[in-house]
């Protein structure tokens, strides 16, 4: 395919399944199992195929919660507190996606979201990509946007974030992104951040020099400079080592061993057989005609 119209849309499985979760009535299969998340999920999915520009697809799913991460720093997140019908259902969703015909990439010593950073990274330089467009609302994923080339899709909110809304919503460019993260933290992940760096004083200091072992150790040097600078700076000092922690923590990695092609990430349709059979496995029957297309029939 060698037009340059062509779109990636790339999915956080991890997301859509717990979005799904907490969406959906309780549901089990014939035989007892919860798969309402799954259904959830498959409804999602199927909903985006139908779109006229969703034609090249993958989808990554964090097999096991825990990652490389958690061995870098012990208050990492992990799948603590995660209700566990839904933990239940992780498997299931990566078989259902694939019966749909989507790329799947599990996850296990990597994350999901730098499964997508890779996906993202290699495929913008495609001359056949016109854009690469990662479905995830997490604030990771932004310092993968590029101009409009890759963009962040909040699928929920229909809103679409390209560099010029990452600047607007963080007050930084999307490759501060990990810095910004290093410094105000991230719940979601476990990332603590340092004290009394905010939003506003971080996004102050990274918008003048980018990177957090750039920032000058005297704020007289900061231009403008936040409010109480003097104490972000002997903060910031202070927490050296576990700046830079937190910030290899935030980076996403482009290293991920996808072995797929582009061509390889064409939706041609929902495999009939394993799709139907997965249907009537989990009491499914509404939707076990929905695909729009086949591809072995």
């Amino acid at each position: 395919m060698e037009r340059r119209d062509l779109k990636i849309h790339l999915l956080d499985g991890t997301y859509e399944l717990f979005r799904a979760h907490f969406a959906m009535p309780p549901m089990n299969s014939p035989d007892g199992r919860p798969v309402a998340a799954v259904r959830g999920l498959m409804q999602s999915f199927l909903a985006l195929l139908r779109e006229d520009d969703v034609t090249h697809v993958a989808c990554a799913f964090d097999h096991i919660i825990e990652s490389f991460r958690n061995q870098m720093f012990d208050g990492y997140k992990t799948g603590e507190g995660t209700p566990e019908e839904l933990l239940s259902q992780f498997e299931l969703a990566e078989r259902a996606v694939t019966a749909m015909g989507i790329v799947v990439w599990p996850m296990i010593e990597f994350e999901a979201d730098d499964a997508i950073a890779t996906a993202a990274a290699r495929w913008a330089e495609d001359d056949r990509v016109s854009q690469v467009i990662i479905c995830s609302p997490d604030k990771d994923l932004c310092q993968m946007v590029s101009g409009q080339d890759v963009v962040c899709l909040d699928r929920r909110k229909k809103i679409v974030t390209d560099e010029n809304g990452v600047i607007e919503k963080f007050g930084v460019l999307p490759t501060s992104i990990p810095d910004y993260l290093a410094l105000v933290g991230d719940a979601a992940d476990g990332i603590p951040g340092v004290a009394r760096w905010g939003a506003k004083g971080t996004s102050t200091v990274l918008s003048q020099f980018s990177h957090v072992e750039d920032i000058p150790a005297d704020p007289a040097a900061w231009n403008p400079a936040p409010r109480g600078a003097k104490g972000l700076a002997e903060n910031l000092s202070a927490a050296q080592d576990e700046v830079a922690l937190y910030k290899a923590l935030a980076m996403l990695r482009l290293d991920v061993p996808i072995t797929e092609t582009l061509d390889d990430l064409e939706w041609v349709g929902a495999n009939e057989s394993a799709y139907k059979t997965l249907c009537q496995e989990l009491g499914f029957g509404r939707i076990s005609e929905a695909p729009t297309r086949w591809k072995d029939s």
